[in-house]
């Protein structure tokens, strides 16, 4: 079996993940390409598991101050490029294009009749789960900006949807890269904001932080903060080795950090739908803190708060690799139920989420029958 892995290259969850589908994709007999797009081709990292790669330019939102500027958005993408991409992509040969949230790959196996799969947490939001600040933009968006035949959505709750719970990268970390102070210090993780804003607000406190920045070029101290360059190893070091997290209200490093028990301070992307929705939703589910803004005073309410415990979630990249090599795609249900029958929520955020799931969100008419809800 051949296959086409595409991914969205403007977030580093999106390579998390893929990072963590090539893991499980290795063990079996499948050749695997991947393609990239989204930021430009020397700004990737430790991209070495996805081989021979290929990247181009793509799409993606421009953000300045934490939000997303529309305006730079619209000036920065080039939707002839785009389409000449899309047409000179051949994906003929491969038995199965992939796509988390990557338009080219996507597009391309529509328009030559190859079978496609989105996994993704973007796929989720076709669903009934919760959306906030949701306009009929976003709707199109993530209708028709990488479609595909099927769909496998990715959330930290099933909310009664066909939906999986995270894949979660578990590189072994290696301690001879922890930065200073890791076991004591907070990771901060906040790329959309500028260096300055975010070292202002940090050093009104005592407590020692961990901030990986895309400004940072090598790694250097200033009073309570360690500024480090953006690295696979030494940031999966850092988490693992944290108090906590702040970061923006992106999937993948929330759903890394749950799943070690690290509580989480989280600042949504202004003007962003899924990141709105992110935080909002972890709130609800007693997951997470939030803000609006570079906040020290939320800061300060959240440092002095308890952790919620872990979440115990499967290994969601074996069982889909597992499930993409069978080739069976339209046989999900078996699949979710499996998956979610795994999951162990701390119990002091399960009474959360038992209120959340009597709440009026609007469940779909066939909700799936889950013989275990709350471990």
């Amino acid at each position: 079996m051949k296959l086409l892995y595409g991914v969205q290259g403007t977030g580093n969850g999106h390579i998390s993940r893929a990072r963590a589908m090539a893991r499980a994709l290795a063990g079996y007999d499948v050749d695997v390409d991947f393609v990239f797009s989204g930021r430009p081709a020397e700004r990737y990292f430790d991209m070495a598991p996805f081989g021979d790669y290929r990247t181009f330019t793509g799409m993606s939102f421009v953000s300045r101050d934490g939000k997303i500027d529309m305006l730079a958005t619209a000036r920065h993408n080039h939707l002839a490029q785009l389409r000449r991409d899309i047409r000179q992509l051949d994906v003929s040969g491969y038995d199965k294009v992939i796509s988390d949230f990557e338009p080219i790959s996507a597009w391309a196996a529509r328009q030559q009749g190859v079978p496609s799969v989105a996994i993704s947490h973007q796929a989720a939001f076709s669903h009934a789960v919760p959306k906030h600040g949701e306009t009929l933009i976003n709707r199109m968006i993530m209708r028709y900006f990488a479609p595909t035949d099927y769909a496998i959505g990715l959330h930290w709750y099933h909310f009664n949807q066909p939906i999986l719970p995270p894949i979660i990268d578990t590189t072994p970390v290696d301690k001879a890269v922890t930065p200073p102070a890791a076991e004591r210090a907070v990771l901060v993780y906040l790329p959309f904001e500028s260096l300055s804003a975010v070292s202002e607000l940090l050093l009104r406190f005592s407590q020692p932080f961990i901030c990986f920045h895309p400004e940072v070029n090598a790694p250097y101290q200033r009073e309570n903060l360690t500024l480090m360059p953006l690295g696979k190893e030494s940031f999966h070091t850092a988490l693992n080795q944290c108090q906590g997290v702040i970061a923006n209200g992106g999937f993948e490093l929330p759903s890394e950090a749950l799943s070690l028990g690290k509580k989480l301070l989280l600042k949504p992307l202004s003007g962003q739908f899924e990141q709105l929705s992110n935080v909002a939703t972890l709130s609800q589910l007693g997951l997470a803190h939030s803000m609006d803004s570079l906040d020290a005073s939320a800061v300060r309410e959240w440092l002095q708060a308890p952790k919620v415990g872990a979440i115990g979630y499967p290994d969601v990249a074996q069982a889909l690799a597992e499930w993409l090599v069978k080739g069976e795609l339209s046989q999900t249900r078996s699949l979710f139920h499996h998956l979610w029958a795994q999951v162990d929520y701390p119990e002091t955020v399960e009474e959360s989420i038992l209120d959340f799931n009597r709440s009026s969100i609007r469940m779909d008419p066939h909700p799936l029958r889950l013989q275990r809800l709350i471990r």
